[in-house]
């Protein structure tokens, strides 16, 4: 390589890690070039995002995986307050006393809790309301003008059937949701983070009275099952309830719900990959997982935090710095898919490869639940409406914008579902 082509080696890799760090609207409008360079160049890369803490970005798959599964990177963020407060103030802290954000044994205790009440056989149960749920949206869609499709049915969708599931009643399921949805979108303004501390505070003060009513009256619901449940260590405390309360609803529902736009979205601008799904229903199981490796919901997992330096490629990661893993980056790493930024619906051993889901002790609790709605929602859809498309351009779609990537997702899909009628 010469020395203008290590200049400008590094002159693009300095541009990736900048955009990474502010969030800039190229990279939330499509991260997978700025991820791409940063796998090539800088694959444990340096961040300064505008959190002001000391953040490392791991975008190689084969690092990613070890990172979700390395014991010196903590998911405990109450080891780290310091961090957490600067990133997320005083209002969050309420929220995060869960096995989301906890290390063993505490995690293994509350994994553990959750695991039996949420059990495979709860889950099964709700196939056929999952359906009926599922016609009644698209029933009430209209078909003679466009329809947002993440408003009227990806979002709708999950949010009842978590709410149905944890025991949260039907006329209170809208404010949850309009307080889930600011958590959602929040950047790191002073702004935003005020208008966080009030959506936070809305809910923890939600929870705790619907936990109140549920001791009163027992209910065969899950959080009526949490409240019963105890293991050898004994029951969750009121905290540890509520903010499992929280993470159940929140990631039950925002994760899927982003997830079900993306595949409509992908399959819609992959008319090849959906005339075979189309002509093999076989197939979707698969394409469901290929939607999660291309364009899964999840972009950056959750933050987690050294416990000591830990080397890792050419780089140190210092101890007390903020890791990131990003999950999308992983899913197109060349060294483990082929042509990874192709959508294949017929590509071989995806569901025990990509990382949409995570990996070690904390992969998703919800992705049996998830790949359910996801293979009822799309199934109905398009054999409800077999000519669903766009009604604008690939290129228009409006992405995310929030400067911390957490989630890849619409911001809307504006679909024709009769494009006939129009």
């Amino acid at each position: 390589m010469t020395q203008l082509d290590e200049r400008d080696a590094t002159d693009s890799t300095a541009e990736a890690a900048s955009a990474a760090s502010r969030g800039s609207a190229e990279y939330r409008a499509d991260p997978y070039p700025v991820y791409a360079c940063l796998r090539e160049s800088a694959p444990v890369c340096h961040l300064s995002p505008p959190h002001g803490v000391d953040t490392y970005l791991i975008t190689r798959y084969d690092d990613a995986k070890a990172a979700l599964t390395d014991p010196r990177i903590s998911k405990d963020m109450y080891a780290a307050m310091d961090a957490y407060h600067t990133i997320f103030g005083d209002s969050s802290v309420a929220l995060d006393d869960n096995m989301l954000f906890s290390d063993p044994p505490k995690h293994t205790r509350l994994r553990r809790i959750v695991n039996s009440a949420f059990t495979p056989r709860r889950i099964e149960a709700l196939r056929p309301r999952i359906q009926q749920i599922t016609d009644e949206l698209l029933g009430k869609c209209v078909t003679t003008e466009p329809v947002d499709l993440l408003s009227s049915f990806a979002f709708p969708l999950p949010l009842i059937v978590i709410c149905e599931l944890v025991g949260v009643p039907e006329n209170e399921r809208e404010d949850v949701q309009k307080w889930c949805a600011v958590v959602a979108r929040t950047g790191f303004s002073k702004a935003d983070k005020d208008k966080l501390a009030v959506a936070e505070g809305a809910l923890r003060d939600y929870f705790a009275e619907l936990i109140a009513r549920k001791r009163e009256n027992a209910s065969d619901d899950l959080l009526g099952a949490l409240i019963r449940t105890q293991d050898e260590q004994g029951a969750m405390t009121d905290g540890e309830l509520l903010s499992t309360l929280w993470v159940l609803l929140f990631a039950g529902h925002k994760t899927t719900a982003y997830l079900i736009g993306n595949a409509v979205f992908n399959l819609l601008t992959h008319r090849d990959q959906l005339e075979k799904v189309l002509a093999d229903p076989d197939l979707l199981p698969n394409a469901i997982e290929e939607v999660i490796r291309f364009e899964g919901s999840v972009e950056n997992a959750t933050f987690r935090h050294a416990l000591e330096d830990i080397p890792m490629r050419d780089t140190v990661i210092p101890k007390g710095c903020l890791v990131q893993v990003a999950v999308s980056s992983a899913n197109r790493d060349p060294e483990k898919f082929e042509s990874p930024d192709t959508f294949d619906v017929e590509r071989k051993g995806l569901q025990s490869a990509h990382l949409g889901f995570g990996s070690g002790p904390h992969y998703c609790l919800g992705a049996p639940l998830a790949r359910m709605e996801m293979r009822i929602a799309l199934t109905t859809l398009f054999e409800k409406f077999p000519r669903v498309d766009l009604v604008a351009p690939a290129q228009e779609a409006e992405w995310l914008k929030v400067p911390f990537p957490a989630f890849r997702g619409l911001e809307r899909l504006p679909v024709a579902l009769d494009p006939a009628q129009l």
